[in-house]
């Protein structure tokens, strides 16, 4: 029997549209859904597509500033101009459509937290660079961020991991909780003028949230072995000390090796890697509590099958049902790239793993 899970998921996502020739597509979560429908998913028992949810723009305010709401919405009205330094266009219905993204993230956290469902996924999500003043890299508000909070303040929880596959370091998110005891590890390329350029090892934190910032630069061309290797490296051990009560998975794709915008090397059989091991340990340390939500994917009919393959995978359902999703090959990295990552794990373990005595 599959585990009670749900996407989330409705067309007014369709409104986060950043004009036809940017790079960034909405229609990717609207893809996803129809894969899974294709695949009579949701005729599964325990598994639900909901379509309709709370929506409060009060919400926002968890996070982001009254005065940076009311900039988006004025820009959205105006629909000219950008958000940010020019990544982000302010196109007409932008802040309806960010309201509705982030609102369904928060929605996840809820479902989890008060037991009508194990996991849930909002491929409509993943925000990861926006901050409490500020848009940036694509992303309005950060619903990543956002999530957390409600969470903390809704269910007095204190123990919260976040985990971010993107190809762009979760600079956002750390920055909003940097000086937090809320464990966010991030998977990112890293190096040259890479977007945003940060994420460095060493940036772990400071004050109380000292120890709790992970960073795992990786090396433009990363392949699936590589990055499985530095996940297991890293984020079991610290997952196990640190026993979360919900893990939030920002599941950007954009680190497939299709990706137009990010130059690492990766394939199904990491992101199926990454889901599986999420999953299990959700169960093992949180009662199964899962939040997961999109992200980067800018090769969009590949981020789409990804996301789907993933939901899949974290409903648990039969390998049979998701073969024509994998791709039949993996990507090995060169051997400068594999001593390169196995260096900065070691790195990463020297600096973090004695704050959570590993």
């Amino acid at each position: 029997m599959p585990c009670r899970s749900a996407v989330i998921y409705c067309d007014e996502f369709l409104k986060y549209d950043l004009g036809e020739f940017h790079p960034f597509k909405p229609w990717r979560c609207k893809r996803m859904i129809d894969i899974l429908k294709e695949k009579e998913v949701f005729k599964r028992e325990g598994l639900r597509l909901i379509e309709k949810f709370p929506v409060n723009e009060k919400l926002l305010e968890l996070i982001h500033d009254r005065s940076y709401i009311d900039f988006v919405k004025a820009k959205s009205k105006e629909g000219r101009g950008y958000l940010d330094y020019g990544d982000t266009p302010a196109t007409r219905g932008i802040f309806k459509g960010a309201l509705y993204r982030a609102c369904a993230s928060i929605y996840c956290g809820q479902l989890v937290f008060e037991g009508e469902v194990l996991h849930a996924f909002n491929p409509g999500g993943g925000f990861h660079h926006a901050g409490s003043n500020y848009a940036a890299g694509f992303c309005v508000f950060n619903d990543v961020a956002l999530t957390v909070r409600f969470m903390q303040e809704k269910y007095r929880i204190e123990r919260i991991a976040v985990v971010d596959i993107d190809g762009h370091h979760g600079d956002g998110t750390q920055r909003i909780f940097y000086d937090e005891p809320i464990l966010t590890i991030s998977f990112h390329r890293y190096g040259g003028y890479f977007y945003p350029g940060s994420g460095w090892m060493d940036e772990i934190g400071e004050g109380e949230g000292k120890g709790y910032s992970v960073n795992v630069p990786l090396p433009a061309g990363t392949g699936d072995d590589a990055f499985i290797y530095s996940f297991d490296e890293i984020v079991p051990p610290l997952l196990k000390s640190y026993r979360p009560e919900v893990i939030v998975v920002q599941f950007g794709a954009d680190g497939y090796y299709t990706d137009p915008l990010v130059g690492l090397a990766l394939t199904t059989h990491t992101y199926e890697h990454v889901a599986r091991r999420l999953h299990m340990l959700s169960h093992e340390l949180c009662s199964g509590r899962l939040v997961m939500t999109g992200g980067g994917g800018y090769s969009a009919e590949d981020a789409a099958r990804i996301w789907a393959l993933a939901f899949m995978i974290i409903a648990d359902l039969p390998s049979d049902m998701f073969n024509d999703l994998r791709d039949d090959f993996k990507t090995t990295s060169s051997n400068y790239i594999l001593e390169t990552v196995r260096r900065r794990v070691e790195r990463i373990k020297s600096l973090i793993f004695p704050y959570h005595n590993i």
